[in-house]
C-alpha cells in the first residue's frame, strides 16, 4: 500500500511540475512572480487529437492506460448524480450561522488531468463536479480543495481551477514537510484545519481512498479510479 501511494504521489507531482514548467515557458520574463493569464499550450500535430468532450480518451496517462474517456465520464456521472440529491438537502437543511463546507481532490476529481497530455493548460474541469460545486457555492457553501501537488504549483493550480470556473474558497497544498507524510495524514489534516476555521464538511470528494479516509466529513463521494490507475 506504502509503494502504491508513493508511486501515485511521484505521478501527481511530476505531472504537475512538467506542466508548470511547459507553461512558465511559454510566459514573458519576469512574469513567473505574477498570476499567470491563460495559455494555450499547442502541442505538435504527430503527438494526437486535440481534447473532445466525449468519447476515447484525448491523450495523456489515461490513453495510455487504455482508459475509455466516454466510459469514465459516465461513471463519473453516475456517483455524482447519485450523491448530489443528498448534498443539496444538506444545504437546504443547513442551519442559520453553519459555515458549511465542500472538500475536494484536483487530480480526475475536479480537472480531467490524466485525460490531457501534461502541457494542456489550463486542464479542463469534470463538468459535472464543477457544476456541483456552483450550485452548492451560489448557497454560500465554502469549496476547498486539497491536493497532494507541491506548493510549487500552488499558483498555476489556482489560476487553472478559477480558469474552468470553480468557485475556490481555499486552496491546500504539499509543502516542504507534508512531503513526508503519507497523503491520506496529510489531506485528513488539512480537512480538520478547515473544521478548526468553523466550517463543517458537508462533503469530501475524491477518487482515491486517500482523499478520502481519516473523517473530518459528513459524507464522502468516491469517484471511479479503477484501481488505482488514475491519480
Amino acid at each position: 500500500m506504502r509503494s502504491t501511494r508513493r508511486t501515485r504521489v511521484t505521478r501527481t507531482t511530476a505531472a504537475a511540475l512538467s506542466a508548470a514548467a511547459a507553461v512558465l515557458t511559454l510566459l514573458p520574463a519576469g512574469a513567473a512572480q505574477a498570476a499567470p493569464a491563460a495559455v494555450a499550450a499547442t502541442p505538435p500535430a504527430a503527438t494526437g487529437p486535440a481534447p473532445v468532450a466525449s468519447g476515447s480518451a484525448p491523450g495523456g496517462n489515461a490513453a495510455i492506460l487504455g482508459i475509455d474517456y466516454g466510459t469514465w465520464q459516465r461513471d463519473v456521472a453516475s456517483v455524482i448524480d447519485a450523491a448530489r440529491p443528498g448534498i443539496e438537502q444538506r444545504i437546504a437543511a443547513s442551519p442559520a450561522g453553519e459555515k458549511p463546507a465542500i472538500v475536494l481532490d484536483i487530480d480526475n476529481s475536479s480537472l480531467e488531468t490524466d485525460f490531457h497530455w501534461f502541457w494542456t493548460f489550463p486542464t479542463p474541469a469534470i463538468a459535472k463536479v464543477r457544476d456541483l460545486t456552483r450550485y452548492a457555492s451560489e448557497r454560500g457553501v465554502a469549496i476547498f480543495f486539497v491536493t497532494a501537488r507541491p506548493g510549487i504549483v500552488y499558483s498555476l493550480t489556482e489560476h487553472n481551477l478559477k480558469a474552468v470556473g470553480y468557485p475556490v474558497s481555499g486552496l491546500y497544498v504539499r509543502d516542504l514537510p507534508d512531503l513526508f507524510d503519507e497523503v491520506s495524514a496529510y489531506k485528513t489534516g488539512k480537512r480538520a484545519e478547515i473544521e478548526a476555521r468553523g466550517y463543517t464538511i458537508i462533503a469530501n470528494i475524491g477518487n482515491n481512498q486517500s482523499d478520502l479516509v481519516g473523517g473530518h466529513a459528513e459524507r464522502t463521494v468516491k469517484l471511479p479510479d479503477y484501481g488505482g490507475k488514475l491519480s
